[in-house]
């Protein structure tokens, strides 16, 4: 190795920002290891690395004696005299030891020290990048599909999206674009895990605030979502302004913001639902398309009764109960639907 090496050091400190004091230090431990490796010695040695002219030397200690009988951990005083003219016998000293070939080891360890340590600090950067994006939407291109588990080129590296993640029913190919969730950036021993959802809720939310201005500038604001992927969607938003109107808002004009959203969540249904500060009204609004009658709060137990008319009961609980679910899950209250005639009755009972 040679100055060369020093000057590289010091331009990836300037363009990467790696301390070059660090790039040394793990140099010089992975030489030390590198020795060992390689020539297997008990003996007590220390690979010295020289930060300057980029040299590298090995020095191994040994005993001053008289007459030495192990010429690997022992030297004769006449010859320890001529290196340190002070020393004397039972004196420990160091005395270089380079093996011939060792040079050309040198320099293999320390370019992959320096690759290594160029890999950690992109690997650094990546995961730094992505953490500031966590909670965002991105972009990426379908790079390999394993175990239904489903890997998102984004440019520097995979983006993880589990089967729980995916969308019920949703199908998807290689070489596909896709909009995806960031919802968790790990880091590892191997690098950044990104984990991507198009099944979040906060996937939904962040695509309402791409299509709908009013939403990213905070004049109408989204309160609550409920959301079974690939399904149907409920979603509640209020506007801070009297004069706009958070649902038509929402629907955009001919109905082309909403409809965006639906695309891209391959025809999921979507309620939009107007908020209001009485759980009464919020609630029947929540349980749209569906008419309600009237709704009765049991504020202590946070249970409301909500009457609709007969014809109404099936849409208002919904295929399999969706649609009074997500309401419920919507507003934070349990929901008991009954009929016109069924609560008629129950009461007439009560009566």
């Amino acid at each position: 190795m040679s100055s060369e090496l020093i000057q590289a050091l010091h331009e990836i400190e300037k363009e990467r920002g790696i301390p070059q004091a660090a790039l040394i230090e793990a140099i010089k431990t992975a030489l030390n290891t590198a020795y060992r490796k390689n020539f297997g010695t008990a003996q007590n040695v220390s690979v010295e690395f020289n930060e300057i002219t980029g040299e590298v030397k090995v020095f191994s200690q040994k005993k001053v004696v008289a007459v030495p009988q192990d010429q690997r951990m022992e030297i004769g005083l006449e010859e320890a005299l001529e290196l340190y003219p002070s020393c004397k016998e039972e004196d420990m000293v160091y005395v270089e030891a380079t093996p011939g070939n060792f040079g050309r080891i040198a320099a293999q360890t320390a370019k992959q020290v320096v690759m290594q340590k160029l890999r950690e600090a992109e690997r650094s950067l990546i995961y730094e990048e992505f953490l500031e994006r966590e909670g965002e939407i991105v972009t990426g291109t379908i790079q390999r599909i394993e175990a239904r588990t489903i890997y998102i080129y984004l440019g520097r590296i995979e983006g993880i999206m589990l089967p729980g993640d995916q969308i019920i029913g949703e199908r998807y190919n290689l070489g596909q674009r896709l909009k995806a969730y960031i919802y968790e950036v790990k880091n590892s021993t191997k690098g950044p895990n990104i984990y991507l959802s198009r099944s979040h809720p906060y996937f939904l939310r962040r695509l309402f605030e791409l299509e709908v201005p009013e939403i990213y500038d905070g004049v109408v604001e989204i309160r609550s979502i409920a959301r079974e992927a690939g399904s149907r969607s409920k979603i509640s938003v209020h506007s801070t302004d009297e004069k706009i109107d958070s649902v038509g808002a929402c629907v955009g004009p001919r109905g082309l913001r909403v409809q965006n959203i639906v695309s891209e969540l391959g025809g999921e249904k979507i309620d939009i639902i107007k908020y209001d500060r009485e759980p009464a009204k919020y609630i029947a609004n929540a349980l749209s398309p569906s008419k309600v009658a009237a709704v009765y709060i049991d504020d202590g137990n946070k249970v409301a009764t909500v009457v609709v008319p007969d014809y109404q009961l099936s849409l208002a609980i919904g295929k399999e109960g969706q649609n009074a679910r997500l309401a419920a899950k919507l507003t934070g209250w349990k929901v008991d639907i009954k009929s016109e005639s069924q609560f008629a009755e129950e009461t007439d009972i009560d009566g």
